[in-house]
C-alpha cells in the first residue's frame, strides 16, 4: 500500500483569520471536494461531551465542516451513538440535551443532531466487518448507517484503556450502539488488588454501571453487573484496579478498529482530526483533568490510521505539561519511564494495536506523507 497522505496546520493565524475558516481550508486542500456530496445525506460523527466536561471541540469547528459539506450540496448532520455507562447520554433525549447544553445545536452549528442509535439506543444494525478477525458483524447505530457519506470529526486527547481517543475510536467504538459497546468491551472485567485499595471511592464514581459496592471496607467490583469499560481502572489513584484479562485492552482495540471498518467500508469518507486540549482521558467522563500536551495543530485525511499515526508522531514529539497528569508521573523519583506520553500518562493502556490491526484489516496504511500547509 502506498503512503497516504495526511494534511496538517498548526493552531496559528494571521490577523482576521479564523480558525474555523483554518480549518475549512486544509479539508479544502486534503481533497474533500472530490468527494460527490451533491443532494446526499452526510454523517459528522463527533463527541458532543459528557455534561461537567469542556475539553471537547467547540461547536465553532462543527460548524465549519457542516458549512464545507453544504457548499458541496451536501446535507449534514451531527451524530453520536448513546453511551454504555450511566451519564448524561445514555438515551436520545439526554443526549440531545447534553449536546444542546454543551452548544451543539441548528444555530451554532448550522445543521441538526440526531443521534445515530435512536430513542434508547437499540436502533441498531448488523454490519459485515471485512477481514474481521474478532468481529464478523458489527451493530452500529441505524441513522449513521443510513447516511450516503461519512465524516469524523475528532477531538485528540488521550485514554484510560486504548491510550489515545483518535479517529479510530471516534469511529468505532462512538458509531456502535449500546449492545455493539458492550460487544467490544467484553474481552475482561476488572478486579480489585484489596491491599493496594484505600477505600477513597473514586471508582465508584466513574463506574460505568453500578458494579461497585465497599461491604468489606474495601472495594469490590460485581463481575455480573460490571460491563468492563475499563473507567475504574484509570480513575484509580492507587493502582487497585487491574484487568483480569492482560490482553483485555489489546482485544479492545482490535475489536474497535474492526468496528470502524464495518463503518467505512464502501462508502466515501473524510476525517478530520484536531490536537487541542489533550486531556489525559476521555470527553465521556464529567470532568476534565489539564492537558498532558499542548495544542499542536489539526489534521485531515482519507485514510483513519494514517491520520491517527500522524497524531500520534506529532504527540510524541512535544514536551509534556508539567502541571498534568503525565508530568506528575514522569516528575515521580521512582516512576518508570515508558519514553511514551501515553502510556507514561496511563501506565495500563495499549495503542498500538490499534494501529496495527488497522493496517493488517485494510482500514488504512501507517505509512503517510505529512504535508504541511
Amino acid at each position: 500500500m502506498e503512503k497516504a497522505r495526511v494534511y496538517f496546520t498548526d493552531f496559528r493565524t494571521k490577523l482576521g483569520v479564523s480558525l474555523p475558516a483554518k480549518l475549512q481550508k486544509l479539508m479544502r486542500r486534503a481533497g474533500i471536494g472530490n468527494i460527490d456530496m451533491d443532494g446526499k445525506l452526510v454523517a459528522i460523527k463527533m463527541h458532543f461531551g459528557e455534561l461537567g466536561n469542556i475539553a471537547y471541540l467547540r461547536p465553532n469547528y462543527a460548524k465549519a465542516v457542516a458549512d464545507v459539506v453544504k457548499e458541496l450540496g451536501g446535507k449534514p448532520f451531527l451524530t453520536d451513538c448513546n453511551t454504555l455507562y450511566p451519564g448524561s447520554r445514555k438515551n436520545a433525549i439526554e443526549h440531545i440535551y447534553c449536546a444542546e447544553v454543551n452548544g451543539f445545536n441548528y444555530m451554532t452549528t448550522g445543521c441538526p443532531v440526531i443521534i445515530g442509535d435512536g430513542l434508547r439506543g437499540t436502533d441498531d444494525i448488523e454490519v459485515p466487518v471485512r477481514n474481521g478477525e474478532y468481529c464478523k458483524t458489527a451493530l452500529i447505530g441505524h441513522a449513521i448507517m443510513d447516511a450516503d457519506v461519512f465524516i469524523s470529526l475528532t477531538h485528540f486527547k488521550g485514554h484510560e484503556s486504548t491510550g489515545f481517543g483518535g479517529s479510530i475510536k471516534n469511529i468505532g467504538m462512538g458509531c456502535g450502539s449500546r449492545a455493539g459497546k458492550m460487544l467490544q468491551h467484553n474481552s475482561g472485567k476488572p478486579h480489585v488488588l484489596t491491599d493496594n485499595c484505600r477505600n477513597c471511592k473514586r471508582c465508584s464514581k466513574e463506574c460505568g454501571s453500578d458494579a461497585i459496592s465497599y461491604d468489606t471496607g474495601k472495594a469490590y467490583i460485581d463481575p455480573e453487573i460490571c460491563k468492563g469499560c475499563g473507567r475504574c481502572i484509570g480513575a484509580c489513584p492507587f493502582d487497585a484496579i487491574e484487568n483480569d484479562n492482560w490482553d483485555a485492552n489489546d482485544l479492545l482495540c482490535r475489536k474497535m478498529v474492526e468496528y470502524a471498518q464495518a463503518v467505512c467500508d464502501g462508502r466515501p469518507c473524510f476525517h478530520v482530526s484536531l490536537i487541542t486540549d489533550v486531556s489525559p482521558n476521555c470527553d465521556c467522563h464529567g470532568e476534565n483533568d489539564a492537558p498532558i500536551l499542548p495544542n499542536i495543530g489539526m489534521l485531515a485525511s482519507f485514510d483513519p490510521i494514517a491520520l491517527d499515526q500522524a497524531c500520534v508522531d506529532l504527540c510524541q514529539k512535544a514536551d509534556p505539561i508539567r502541571n498534568s497528569q503525565l508530568g506528575d508521573n514522569l516528575a515521580k523519583p521512582d516512576w518508570h519511564h515508558y519514553h511514551d506520553h501515553f502510556k507514561d500518562s496511563n501506565p495500563n493502556v495499549s495503542w498500538k494495536e490499534t494501529l496495527e490491526h488497522g493496517e493488517k484489516i485494510g482500514l488504512g496504511t501507517r505509512e503517510y506523507e505529512l504535508v504541511t500547509m
